[in-house]
């Protein structure tokens, strides 16, 4: 966090240590997300409700990337947590969240954009294609929650302030040692 932007996003780790330390980093990311789902699963299984109890893991992770309580609540945009969260309630909805969030980004080198774009098509496959109610409800509020924080990127977006993607690597930081 306190390299390049201070965002404690990918972007800006990529940005940082190129795509080998990105690819690293991405991995330990999606591990990191995978096992607690696995295991409220296993817990909330004990009583026939594995599938509420990923979802509600799968929120509390949205949750704490969004709001982190070390860093101030200051997160980052939690895309790579909606996506495992939505390949455990529903895959075929995770893989349309993937398809708008890489869009998204990809079209127009915003990653708040495609966080966005993610979490609205989050909610819309929730609501469409989730058949247990409480399911549907912890995955339409995590994707309710990615969209209401990235509500300060939005009116960054509209007024030309937000920083766009970029592929350079960002050797800024290492002027800032003194010598």
């Amino acid at each position: 966090r306190r390299l390049g932007t201070g965002s404690s996003a990918l972007s800006n780790f990529r940005r940082i240590y190129g795509a080998k330390g990105f690819v690293k980093l991405l991995l330990v990311e999606l591990v990191r997300d995978i096992l607690p789902i696995l295991i409220g699963g296993l817990l909330m299984g004990i009583k026939g409700q594995a599938a509420v109890g990923r979802a509600f893991a799968g929120f509390c992770l949205v949750m704490g990337r969004l709001y982190p309580v070390f860093y101030d609540l200051k997160g980052s945009h939690a895309i790579i947590c909606m996506l495992v969260v939505m390949a455990f309630v529903n895959f075929s909805g995770a893989l349309a969240v993937l398809l708008f969030v890489v869009l998204g980004i990809w079209l127009t080198k915003y990653v708040s954009l495609g966080a966005v774009a993610g979490a609205a098509v989050m909610c819309i496959a929730s609501l469409l294609l989730v058949d247990d109610p409480l399911v549907m409800k912890l995955a339409l509020f995590a994707g309710l929650a990615v969209l209401v924080r990235h509500i300060p990127a939005v009116s960054r977006m509209l007024s030309g302030r937000e920083t766009k993607l970029s592929f350079e690597e960002d050797i800024s930081y290492k002027l800032d040692n003194k010598f």
